[in-house]
């Protein structure tokens, strides 16, 4: 499972001209599920995320979580992130998870995440989504269960 994580002042996710998730302060999370991914990689990602600690303290440094800042998740489905380049131009996605798998997997994501009880905004899974987002900092964290990066 991967995820591009992005400390955000403000996101929102757009289908057919209307907006169905919007945050203010903390984290835009696209999420990829592959086809080798389980319940113990979903897990992983939960808990690296709600435990990042890439928010500013009262002395400039990156030392609170989203949980320390009472923040808020959008999170977003993104098969993408497993396209394979590394043979032509053109992305493979067989190491995507097939849709039906992928969908379970990332509503016990958003459910997990939940647990938490912070506001968790999501996209819709399969379709055509525009993301806005101001990425504050820049901060961008890249996040694999697999640990391959």
């Amino acid at each position: 499972m991967r995820a591009v994580v992005q400390r955000v002042t403000y996101a929102s996710v757009i289908v057919c001209d209307n907006t169905v998730g919007e945050i203010d302060r903390g984290l835009l999370v696209f999420l990829g599920i592959g086809n080798k991914d389980y319940e113990a990689d979903l897990d992983y990602l939960v808990e690296k995320i709600m435990g990042l600690r890439i928010f500013e303290d009262e002395d400039g440094k990156m030392n609170l979580s989203i949980m320390d800042v009472k923040g808020k998740l959008l999170i977003v489905s993104q098969f993408t992130l497993y396209g394979d380049v590394r043979k032509g131009k053109r992305p493979n996605f067989t190491s995507s998870a097939p849709p039906d798998v992928a969908e379970k997997m990332y509503r016990d994501f958003i459910d997990k995440c939940k647990n938490y009880n912070i506001k968790v905004e999501e996209g819709v899974f399969g379709a055509n989504m525009k993301v806005n987002l101001v990425n504050d900092g820049p901060v961008t964290i890249l996040l694999d269960s697999k640990k391959t990066f």
